[in-house]
Parts: C-alpha cells; structure tokens; sequence
C-alpha cells in the first residue's frame, strides 16, 4: 500500500475482438442482439459492423483493476459508461491513473478509460468508455 500513489498509471490491458468472441462472448452473456454478430443487421441499424457489447468493456476494465491488485489483491468495484460504439477489429485499450489510496480502508481507487482505434495501433483512438474501479490490497 505504500508504494501506491496518486497519480500512479495503471497498466494498459489491450483486446482486439474478433467476430467469433463476441458471439462467444454474448452466447455466455445471454445476450443475443444481432447487433453483436450479424454484419448486415449492424448495418442495416446504421453501424460500421459489430458492435463491442458494454459487458465486454466492462470485463477489460475489470481486467485492468485486477492487473492493478495484483495476486493478493482483489476488485471490489467496476463501473464504466459507454461513450462511443467499438466494433470488431478495432484495438480497444484501457488505461487509467489512481485518483485516490485510502490506507486506512487497504482502498485505491482508480480512473480508467478505454479507447477504440485501429487494430495496427496507429494513434491513439477515440474514447469510447469511462469509468473507474475500486480495488482492495492486501
């Protein structure tokens, strides 16, 4: 706990899905809109293609806090807020920085956005999840 400070980065979880996880991934979520796996619904809804669903971004931000706690630790929060559509083939990256370490509790909160770009990594995308995280160390 005292080598955890405000303003501390938290390290990148990167994800690149693909159209196979995500119908996976909303087989397992019960979630079965065709705007998840079917190319031509998604654009006939107006979209690129596929779009990410907001659970999976929630897993990447859980995976970022619990990359954080490390092995003892552990995540007793996640919350996000979509702001823009990912959709299959993008490289979606979330990253964050500790707001705030109440040592008292063993509680670091963390700041986290994910950002959506091309898959090669050229740039550094759009944002397209906000949120943070409140992990436990031990």
């Amino acid at each position: 706990m005292d080598s955890v400070s405000v303003g501390q980065p938290v390290p990148p979880v990167s994800f690149i899905p693909d159209e196979v996880t995500l119908l996976r991934f909303g087989a397992v979520t019960r979630n079965t809109h065709r705007i998840h796996y079917d190319t031509a619904f998604a654009r006939s809804e107006g979209l690129a293609g596929p779009v990410v669903m907001a659970q999976l971004h929630g897993c990447l931000f859980h995976r970022a806090a619990a990359g954080f706690a490390g092995g003892t630790g552990r995540v007793r929060e996640v919350a996000w807020q979509n702001r823009a559509p990912a959709h299959v083939g993008d490289r979606l990256e979330v990253t964050g920085t500790v707001r705030a370490v109440d040592p008292v509790r063993g509680e670091v909160t963390l700041d986290l956005v994910e950002r959506c770009g091309p898959a090669d990594g050229g740039g550094p995308g759009s944002v397209c999840c906000r949120g943070h995280a409140v992990v436990v160390l031990v």
